[in-house]
């Protein structure tokens, strides 16, 4: 049986092993190293290599990459597209924009998801247990680790589910998207900008205008305008490197979007 964790993504293997009649079968010969290996449990680390069955430890893959990594493809070209459109974006200095598209294009893209209804079903990679390893004399354990590095941790996935689930119910329109879009982009909080305080002021600015408009076009524009904002914290925990792995590397192989996205906005670093 998978063992459960308290919470999500905390580990339980590390407690106490169950002396089971399997265990004493495998260490009646050799007390002292039973022990030993009890001692290197308490130090083990929780890892899928390892075949770690915690729920916050599980890897995952697109059920169906061939569909999904092509619609994940065209939501690159049309955040690519929304940035082009900002005139205010190409006003600032060009240390600024590499800035910009390094840490904020991945909430620009999970915006484009979900603007685009773009939903997507998962399937868990299994990676054998050392007993079955032993039993059925499969690779080792080294030659395992290097089978499980493809798929990305459930837990990061569920994050970008949560958002999607979240926009989906509040029935976001396009301006709406384009307003959120650019309080995505405009992050004045990233280290290094020459300029934060016009980059804060376009972030200002974008807000200020979703909220008139959905004062607007809601009775209840208070209350959906939190509701918004609590969805874009989310985002603030997304991992590019996750976004990379899970909906680009099963049909592109190793890519750097990061340096796809600048060349492909004539930015030159």
């Amino acid at each position: 049986m998978a063992c459960r964790s308290e919470r999500l993504g905390s580990c339980q293997c590390n407690k106490n092993p169950v002396e089971s009649i399997l265990f004493r079968m495998l260490n009646t010969d050799n007390t002292l190293q039973a022990h030993k290996n009890q001692h290197d449990n308490l130090n083990h680390i929780c890892t899928m290599a390892r075949g770690c069955p915690c729920e916050g430890n599980k890897k995952v893959l697109l059920k169906n990459p061939e569909v999904i990594c092509k619609k994940a493809s065209e939501v690159l070209l049309k955040t690519v597209a929304f940035i082009r459109n900002l005139p205010s974006f190409y006003q600032l200095p060009q240390e600024d924009q590499i800035l910009l598209v390094h840490k904020c294009w991945a909430p620009l893209f999970v915006l484009g998801f979900a603007q685009e209804k773009v939903d997507f079903q998962l399937q868990e990679l299994t990676v054998p247990s050392l007993l079955k390893t032993i039993l059925l004399n499969q690779p080792s354990t080294a030659e395992l680790t290097m089978k499980s590095d493809a798929g990305v941790p459930l837990i990061d996935v569920q994050r970008i589910q949560m958002f999607l689930r979240k926009i989906w119910s509040l029935d976001i329109c396009t301006k709406e998207y384009a307003y959120l879009k650019g309080m995505a982009l405009f992050n004045p909080g990233i280290d290094g900008m020459r300029f934060p305080q016009y980059v804060q002021t376009l972030q200002l600015e974008a807000q200020r205008t979703l909220m008139e408009f959905t004062s607007m076009m809601h009775s209840t524009s208070h209350s959906r305008l939190m509701w918004i904002l609590e969805a874009l914290d989310i985002l603030k925990l997304v991992d590019p490197k996750v976004i990379t792995e899970l909906f680009f590397r099963p049909i592109s192989g190793e890519i750097n979007l990061e340096e796809l996205l600048l060349e492909t906005l004539y930015i030159k670093y």
